[in-house]
């Protein structure tokens, strides 16, 4: 049995040393250095382009957990990070040379591991084939894909509205209501008032963006325009465009409001929330700020912040399986960013995850059983593969994919007791499902 990893970034580095473990042969295929991206500069596998953090390790923050639940499930990339680490600190941060080089050089002396210098235009001859080729997949293969899978499932233009945690909210500002004029729970509404709203807007106007790395992430579709960019235009757009209160009457009276900012549940348990229409290129730190002034988002816990940029991903839901498979074609696997995940810790995931379905399927004759949604891993991979709305984006590791606590447990005391559980109930699955396919 061979398997074809396309891609040497995070998740095909993961997934390649993950199978040559089990006993299965591999072939690695990476264009670099032959054809080089906007953002890498060496040719080394598995290198960080943006930054050296792989976040949090702290327990109760959610990029912790996934850390320790990969960490159980026995990440290979995530014990090479720990050992190029270059502080004890809170957060998971490497000497990204040092990481990059350690994981080449275990590909390049595993045996099972056979590495293709040269871009793929095309599925290659294989058992099994893992496409984790990322957000900056070259032209050819993304032409490809499109044709396999359909052009209205590959996304290039990533433009993403900040999502909070619901139960971070205030409720009693608040109400639900779509611009049909019926009632329901998926849209959640804040009416605002004309003094409100000159001054959410006048905040926009002043509010500091982020600069795009590459020269076409500077090239907004009018259709996805930053918040700030429709703000510019004049006071009343936002009233015209995304913040319209047309429909959208005060269910306590027959007023209709000023102006509404319009949030939408984004997974099937509604414990995250998007803003709708707010795509934004402003910092982190000033999402917060502005957003915070909004009435009932004055505690806002962000699990995903807006941006515009350029990121090849496919809608999942649509296309690919429970187990990441494409269902038209079930020995074809998806893993890393083009799954929708985002960041570098959700990339080592995914690649860490599809090889334990490979590899289980291949010594067993079935996929395991899906890790449980109580633990960071199974939600977010819920998430992804039973995301409710047709425009699926992409998502990171946070603790609003996990079911609310309904007991009472208020916050951090709230996310360490689901972490603790989400490390019990990862340990129990892996005992029950992995055991002897290594």
């Amino acid at each position: 049995m061979k398997v074809a990893v396309l891609g040497g970034g995070l998740a095909g580095s993961e997934c390649a040393l993950n199978l040559a473990k089990a006993g299965i042969d591999v072939e690695l295929y990476e264009m670099r250095p032959r054809k080089s991206t906007p953002v890498h500069k060496t040719s080394e596998f598995a290198e960080l382009v943006c930054s050296n953090s792989l976040k949090s390790m702290e327990i109760h923050n959610a990029h912790g957990v996934l850390k320790e639940e990969m960490g159980i499930i026995d990440s290979v990339l995530l014990k090479v990070a720990k050992m190029s680490a270059i502080s004890s600190s809170r957060a998971l941060v490497v000497d990204r040379n040092i990481f990059s080089r350690k994981v080449t050089e275990l590909i390049e002396s595993n045996s099972r591991i056979k590495s293709i210098r040269e871009e793929v235009t095309e599925f290659p001859d294989a058992d099994f084939i893992v496409v984790s080729t990322g957000p900056l997949t070259s032209n050819h293969f993304a032409n490809y894909l499109k044709m396999k899978i359909g052009e209205d499932f590959l996304n290039f233009y990533d433009a993403v509205a900040p999502v909070v945690l619901a139960e971070s909210l205030d409720y009693s500002k608040m109400y639900f209501k779509d611009r049909h004029g019926d009632d329901d729970e998926i849209y959640l509404n804040i009416p605002l008032t004309k003094e409100e709203y000159l001054r959410f807007v006048n905040e926009l106007n002043d509010a500091e963006v982020h600069q795009p790395h590459l020269a076409e992430d500077k090239e907004y579709f009018e259709a996805c325009l930053p918040i700030e960019i429709m703000a510019a235009r004049g006071e009343d757009t936002l009233r015209y465009g995304p913040m319209r209160p047309d429909g959208l009457t005060l269910s306590w009276s027959k007023e209709k409001p000023y102006a509404v900012l319009q949030l939408r549940a984004e997974n099937r348990e509604k414990t995250l929330f998007s803003i709708v229409g707010f795509q934004t290129q402003m910092t982190m730190h000033e999402q917060e700020r502005v957003f915070r002034m909004i009435p009932g988002m004055e505690m806002a816990e962000f699990a995903v912040y807006g941006k515009v940029h350029r990121n090849t991903y496919i809608n999942v839901p649509r296309v690919l399986d429970n187990y990441f498979r494409l269902t038209k074609m079930d020995n074809v696997f998806f893993a890393g960013q083009l799954l929708g995940t985002e960041g570098y810790v959700e990339a080592i995931w995914g690649g860490l995850l599809v090889s334990i379905f490979i590899i289980h399927i291949l010594k067993k004759g079935v996929p395991p059983e899906l890790p449980p949604v109580t633990t960071m891993t199974g939600a977010l991979l819920d998430y992804i593969t039973h995301y409710p709305h047709e425009d699926f984006k992409p998502m990171n590791a946070n603790f609003g994919l996990i079911n609310n606590v309904h007991f009472g447990i208020k916050g951090r005391d709230r996310r360490i007791y689901k972490a603790k559980r989400a490390v019990k109930d990862i340990a129990e699955w892996k005992d029950k499902n992995l055991s002897g396919i290594f």
